[in-house]
């Protein structure tokens, strides 16, 4: 929730074709906030791969104390074949959301009009959930190591770790969230405890007890390989699913083509508390192969631009950012794929500011 009159952006382009997509993301931000009356304020950063190559460093000193002071971030993508995987990734994207207490991982699966899905016979009406995911425990602590690293006899331990305060507050969060939804009220979570015996057992108990406080809810709890499953058998099932940090990240890929790519997939790293900063960005990656052709699809970080404007108490904003999208894709665009738009990213950036 923005704290001033004026809606503060940090924009980090990234790496890749990061930057061009940002970019188209602020421009539709701009056009929406004219429409609507809000003052925004936009300062660009230029953290990821060229700035560490340069300066061997991932964040300067104060980087974080200094995004604090925005009311969002606007993230492009990060991450090059120049740099070595996990630098990027942990030094950057984990850091933002471990010190800047992102704890929630949000992310919409919605096909848009005009959009192809893989489901054969699933149109937009099947495919509409979304997955919270928990965003900073689990085995992304970083709590493990190696013995007798680089030797027939090497040991690697990665540790997950749970607490009772994680799952707690991501579960209620969910709660409260699936309750505001729609009319539906479904609330799924997703786990492993048939194996995953002592973290997930923790999951399951917290679940449990907090559904309590929230009788209207329809609750259920799925394997998480049977969640695969119903993705893609009955994806219409799913109304808000909730789930632990690893598998989270690998069902919401699955979501991304579920709903045609990833060229159309946006999410959020929300801190849900007062003055909290949140993160939201585009799923699709960097793309370095199409940099500069100016023919990568722009659509998911304009609707990370929605979910912003919706997260920072700007919801009118954010549902007519949300209907252009679709507007554009259903009637504009000949496919979500880069190259085959039948548009630049730049062009369907400005399709979207005339259809808001």
């Amino acid at each position: 929730m923005s704290t001033s009159d004026i809606l503060k952006i940090a924009v980090i382009g990234g790496d890749g074709t990061g930057p061009e997509v940002a970019a188209e993301g602020v421009k539709v931000l701009n056009a929406v906030a004219k429409l609507e009356g809000i003052k925004v304020q936009t300062q660009d950063f230029d953290y990821g791969a060229k700035r560490y190559l340069k300066t061997k460093e991932v964040l300067p000193a104060g980087a974080i104390d200094e995004l604090r002071t925005f009311d969002a971030i606007l993230l492009g993508a990060v991450g090059t074949n120049d740099v070595p995987p996990g630098i990027l990734e942990r030094g950057l994207l984990l850091k933002l959301r471990f010190d800047l207490e992102q704890y929630i991982n949000l992310r919409p699966v919605k096909l848009y009009p005009g959009v192809e899905t893989p489901l054969e016979g699933r149109g937009p009406e099947d495919i509409d959930f979304v997955v919270v995911r928990e965003n900073i425990e689990d085995l992304y602590a970083g709590v493990g190591g190696h013995l007798n690293k680089g030797t027939p006899d090497e040991v690697a331990i990665q540790t997950a770790v749970y607490t009772r305060k994680g799952c707690e507050r991501c579960i209620r969060w969910a709660f409260e969230y699936t309750r505001k939804r729609n009319k539906r009220k479904f609330l799924a979570l997703v786990a492993k405890t048939n194996v995953l015996t002592f973290g997930h057992d923790l999951w399951e108990r917290t679940f449990n007890e907090v559904a309590k406080e929230y009788p209207d809810v329809k609750t259920d709890y799925n394997h998480v390989d049977a969640c695969c499953m119903w993705m893609i058998k009955n994806p219409e099932y799913y109304d808000v699913i909730v789930t632990t940090n690893m598998f989270g990240d690998i069902i919401t890929d699955l979501g991304g083509i579920v709903q045609g790519g990833m060229g159309v997939a946006a999410g959020a790293n929300l801190n849900p508390e007062p003055g909290g900063t949140s993160m939201f960005e585009p799923m699709g990656g960097s793309a370095p192969k199409w940099t500069g052709t100016h023919q990568i699809n722009p659509i998911a970080a304009i609707s990370a631009v929605a979910m912003l404007l919706e997260h920072t108490g700007h919801e009118k904003a954010g549902q007519r950012v949300l209907h252009a999208i679709q507007q554009v894709t259903g009637t504009k665009m000949k496919s979500q794929a880069a190259g085959e738009m039948g548009y630049t990213t730049q062009q369907v950036g400005d399709l979207v500011c005339e259809a808001l």
